[in-house]
């Protein structure tokens, strides 16, 4: 019993049959168009009359469910009212992996269905229940000597005592809850099913989740290259600053100089990173390509080390994404070089050609460590994602890599990707 009322006392049950009657009340504009054919046909009997009514002010409401800007304010109403969670509705342009939404016929029935339920829900419920409740408020009176009788279906019940009469009241005050709480559930039941996304819409959603996933687990990569190698060369660099300010200020300088731009870069980085996880509008995403390998090379002098390039004249040729990549490929290879190195020069090789991009990163280790395990006691702390992260970035890219021990005192970096002329 007490379950039986706890839904009554829930605001969605008042809210839905609300939403309910809302619907019912909404038709009515639509009936008088739809007793134009039964008076132009004043001959026909009355029950064929009624018949021809009922469908074309079906159809005029079915007519009105087809228009994509009502199924947003039917949504819109049943989250508020009924308590239900519907997205919106994927626009019939929108891209998506496979292209463009395209609804099927099955599916652009589904908001004229649901104005037709609803309607009809509505109006059963709100007439059932407002007959019963007037006859709860009647069927007492009885007591106050005067008649009252309660006919259903043929069966009828005339209360002749006090107590008769106000049971029967609160039987009608109970069925008229009880057709609200039905009325109020079959809604809730059909909104998602009917409201909710069809199959293109659901797999055009999850194809943006995929994409948004895809575009943050860049990000992380991105802000993980950047950040990673910005603090590892200012570390190295600051170091040198520190030692050399007194016997060489000129160098001294020029490391510092070597800081400010590279924290300049890195602080670009992480407000359009932060920018794009915060959902903010969209800003211009700093470009760092092979064009800006010579500056990032001069970067890694300035910390002290020893790079030894053998650039291609074809770099030129690499453009957009495949670019992008490699820079970033390349500043986590020296970044590993500068955290992991034994001081000896570090070896950079890319090469363009018609069928590939080669990328080569060699440099000294440590006796007996590599450049990803970093034990020694002057290693740099490591978060490990750096070659997974690599390898998923050459993965996405089609491309091959190999890292490990060159020999017994050096680690190699070895990446190849199939060159592509255009973003």
């Amino acid at each position: 019993m007490i379950k039986g009322i706890r839904p009554l006392l829930r605001g969605s049950t008042y809210s839905g049959m609300l939403f309910a009657c809302c619907g019912a009340m909404a038709s009515l504009p639509l009936l008088p168009f739809a007793m134009l054919p039964a008076l132009a046909w004043p001959s026909a009997p009355y029950g064929m009359q009624m018949v021809v009514t009922l469908l074309v002010w079906a159809a005029l409401i079915g007519m009105v469910g087809l228009a994509r800007t009502t199924r947003r304010a039917l949504i819109a109403f049943a989250r508020r009212l009924l308590r239900v969670q519907l997205p919106d509705p994927v626009a019939a342009s929108a891209p998506a992996v496979s292209g463009p939404v395209t609804p099927s016929g099955a599916d652009r029935l589904r908001t004229p269905l649901w104005l037709l339920l609803h309607m009809a829900l509505g109006w059963t419920g709100a007439l059932t229940s407002g007959v019963l409740v007037i006859a709860g408020l009647t069927l007492p009176v009885g007591r106050f000597r005067a008649e009252a009788e309660l006919s259903l279906f043929g069966w009828s019940v005339r209360p002749d005592s006090g107590w008769q009469s106000w049971a029967a009241a609160l039987g009608c005050v109970l069925l008229a809850a009880a057709v609200c709480v039905l009325v109020t559930s079959a809604l809730r039941w059909l909104a998602p099913r009917l409201l909710g996304p069809s199959s293109a819409e659901r797999l055009a959603l999850a194809a943006e989740r995929e994409l948004r996933l895809a575009e943050r687990n860049r990000l992380a990569h991105e802000l993980h290259d950047s950040i990673g190698h910005t603090l590892t060369a200012t570390t190295i660099q600051a170091a040198v600053a520190g030692e050399v300010l007194s016997a060489d200020p000129t160098a001294a300088r020029a490391a510092l100089r070597s800081i400010e731009e590279s924290a300049r870069a890195a602080l670009e980085d992480l407000d359009y990173v932060l920018g794009v996880l915060r959902e903010e509008k969209a800003q211009t995403a700093p470009t760092r390509t092979l064009a800006d390998l010579p500056e990032l090379l001069d970067r890694l002098r300035h910390a002290g080390a020893v790079v030894e390039p053998e650039l291609s004249d074809e770099l030129a040729q690499v453009q957009g994404t495949l670019s992008r990549a490699a820079y970033r490929i390349l500043q986590e290879g020296l970044t590993n070089a500068l955290r992991h190195g034994a001081g000896g020069p570090i070896e950079v090789r890319v090469a363009a050609a018609t069928d590939g991009l080669e990328i080569i990163v060699v440099n000294r280790t440590r006796s007996g460590t590599g450049a990803g395990t970093g034990p020694g006691p002057s290693a740099f702390p490591t978060s490990g994602h750096g070659l997974p992260g690599l390898a998923e970035r050459v993965r996405l890219l089609h491309g091959e890599i190999e890292a490990g021990p060159d020999g017994p005192q050096h680690w190699r970096l070895a990446v190849r990707l199939p060159v592509r002329l255009s973003a």
